[in-house]
């Protein structure tokens, strides 16, 4: 019998806010929004929903001893730092950056009139005043179909993303009688988080913007997927990240 823990973190009870330009919907405490309950999980610590309207972004700011990752969903990010990068992110697309001993970086819409929709999402490292880096890679719609891709892991494999912590993030698109299964390597946590569309996880209905705490994870169930694009965080049985 699975001892699975399954905690439902709905949509429509995240953070709210809205600057005009910028309209941000945060599921942990990030920014004005505080709620003790929501302080991450793990060693996850921000998963925040972000629509920047054309011409709108974020100017020039600092961060350090971060893992910070950036998943589009629609639109086109244009990103620069200090470490001289400069790309565009669009769809498909994963960018990450280990601030370390410190980044200076912005995020900006790159087109002046369509909305760009994408997820920000902070890791805390299990290293401090590391070198910084900076990694982008595309993974295709075929990569993520009816299955679970790895897109960032701790060395980076099978073309993922490296990211200083004993954690992996999964990317799936689920429709119809896709289906996946996904069993941890022992005693972990796992966050799931519904960026489009309806799907059922572990016999759970959840839609667009859900999230869902599982702890001591023994199998994570995805099916009857409608138009689903889902990230799956395999993390450390640990509750709240630590600094």
């Amino acid at each position: 019998m699975s001892t699975t823990e399954f905690e439902h973190r709905p949509a429509n009870e995240r953070g709210i806010a809205d600057f005009g330009w910028l309209h941000s919907k945060h599921t942990f405490s990030f920014g004005h929004y505080r709620d003790l309950n929501q302080r991450g999980f793990s060693d996850l610590l921000v998963i925040n929903d972000d629509t920047v309207h054309g011409g709108g972004g974020f100017p020039t700011h600092p961060h350090r001893d971060m893992e910070i990752f950036s998943y589009v969903l629609s639109g086109a990010l244009a990103h620069k730092d200090s470490m001289g990068n400069g790309s565009v992110i669009v769809p498909g697309d994963v960018q990450m950056m280990s601030a370390g001993t410190g980044i200076r970086h912005s995020e900006y819409n790159h087109s002046d009139t369509a909305d760009v929709h994408f997820l920000q999402i902070w890791i805390v490292p299990n290293q401090e005043s590391v070198t910084p880096r900076y990694q982008q890679v595309n993974f295709s719609v075929a990569e993520k179909r009816g299955k679970l891709r790895t897109i960032i892991s701790p060395e980076g494999e099978n073309g993922s993303l490296s990211v200083y912590q004993d954690a992996k993030v999964l990317a799936g698109l689920f429709d119809g009688d896709e289906s996946a299964t996904y069993q941890p390597e022992g005693d972990r946590h796992v966050y799931i988080h519904v960026a489009q569309g309806e799907v059922t996880v572990n016999g759970n209905r959840m839609v667009e913007g859900d999230g869902a705490r599982l702890r001591h994870a023994e199998v994570v169930e995805l099916s009857q997927g409608k138009g689903a694009e889902v990230l799956l965080f395999d993390l450390r049985p640990n509750e709240y990240p630590s600094f």
